[in-house]
């Protein structure tokens, strides 16, 4: 069963949290501060593995969490760093942050790998806090939380040929005949309701081919799943286009299909395209093949070949042209696998933020000073103090007075609620 679409949410770990701690050591009465550093949290990693081919692992399991950062010790010693947990998806796979959209890397290439929520750093210990003015700081900070987020994936097939055409034009019989695929049969409309693979062996080569469901009218606009099933015919190299040639009217069908394949992505009309007339064992195909292939002239398909898959007539012929074709034409899935388009994460400076106020409550939000106030030891006044500096560095402090803020106002940041004191 092929899944080509899930939904899973990630969170990374958190940083440890760094110490405060000072030497206590025999002969070293005032022994200055020695709290370590936490170690970094682990990171959510996608990793590509040419050993899967289906999404169908995340139906089981949605969840996926990484450690935390080991706290640092006392002598200033480190933290240990978490672990990266590796998520392992098929060749193909596309990363989505579910919220906006956007796109978060394209994992094509074998071992392709792509950190989608970084583990937070560690918080540093009071032995970094030490100055010429503070020898004693009673000063470290927490780990900085992890991230946490729903991300889609979704699979575009990494395949040579895409075999395209209407329901019931015989793609998954043709499919089963020139391939090691075993698709499902049946002569009613949309037995193929996912994508099938086979591997097509000829003269010591091969070619991957894709049996797409069969599309109808609007597929282009995701009806009778189009979307889902058309994205699998971006990355083929080139199209077989088979049509129905005991149908009502089978050069109507291939302008549908055409328009369709166009409209989704003006690319998909230009790739290179085998037109085949199926079912040519049937009375009325046969009669009528000439008019259809002057028809087909007509509209500028140059050397439709007439087949049928069910008695295997022309198919080598059907298969030697397609290997020729793809001979002229570059191999998108050897590229694709070559190369290696993954994407680094959008990064911002985290500088920006927003204040609100409601009824006499003041919110604060932003990702870098959410994060500072996570990562604020609130029991040490050093620490606390630290925070309000940052407020002000930020411009927080300076909004919060314009706003009208005084002491003994609340004010949150993040989910943390503060009482406002100059």
């Amino acid at each position: 069963m092929l899944v080509d679409e899930a939904k899973i949410f990630v969170a990374s770990g958190k940083g440890g949290d760094g110490m405060v701690s000072f030497r206590r050591e025999k002969y070293v009465p005032r022994g200055g501060p020695s709290g370590g550093d936490g170690g970094r949290g682990g990171d959510v990693i996608l990793k590509t593995d040419p050993n899967l081919n289906t999404l169908f692992s995340f139906r089981k399991r949605v969840h996926f969490k990484a450690d935390s950062g080991v706290r640092g010790g006392s002598s200033n010693r480190t933290g240990a760093d978490a672990e990266g947990l590796v998520i392992r998806v098929p060749l193909g796979t596309i990363a989505r942050d579910a919220e906006t959209g956007g796109l978060i890397a394209d994992l094509v290439a074998n071992d392709a790998e792509v950190v989608v929520a970084p583990g937070g750093r560690g918080g540093r210990g009071n032995a970094r806090f030490r100055t010429a003015a503070n020898q004693a700081p009673r000063l470290a900070e927490k780990g900085a939380p992890g991230v946490e987020r729903w991300i889609t994936l979704e699979l575009k097939l990494i395949a040579d040929v895409a075999l395209v055409g209407l329901p019931n034009a015989g793609k998954s019989t043709l499919l089963s005949v020139v391939s090691n695929a075993k698709p499902k049969i049946a002569d009613y409309p949309f037995t193929t309701l996912e994508p099938n693979l086979g591997t097509v062996v000829y003269d010591n080569k091969d070619l991957v081919f894709a049996d797409v469901p069969g599309l109808i009218e609007g597929a282009h606009l995701g009806v009778g799943l189009g979307h889902s099933f058309l994205r699998h015919v971006q990355r083929t190299s080139l199209i077989i286009h088979l049509l129905d040639g005991a149908a009502a009217d089978p050069l109507a069908d291939y302008n549908q299909i055409r328009a369709e394949l166009a409209l989704f992505d003006p690319l998909l009309a230009e790739k290179p395209e085998i037109v085949v007339v199926n079912k040519i064992d049937l009375p009325d195909a046969r009669e009528y093949l000439g008019l259809l292939e002057d028809s087909l002239a007509e509209r500028g398909v140059q050397q439709p070949i007439a087949i049928s898959a069910l008695t295997r007539e022309n198919v080598n012929q059907l298969v030697q042209r397609a290997f020729a074709l793809a001979a002229t034409v570059p191999s998108q899935r050897e590229q694709l696998l070559n190369e290696q388009p993954t994407y680094a994460l959008d990064e911002d400076d985290g500088l920006s933020f927003e204040l609100a106020l409601d009824n006499g409550v003041y919110f604060v939000t932003g990702e870098r000073i959410e994060r500072a106030a996570a990562m604020t030891y609130w029991d040490y006044d050093e620490a606390v103090s630290r925070f309000h500096k940052i407020l002000e560095t930020m411009g927080i402090a300076s909004a919060l007075q314009k706003a009208g803020v005084s002491d003994g106002d609340t004010v949150f940041i993040g989910d943390f609620e503060l009482e406002w004191s100059e």
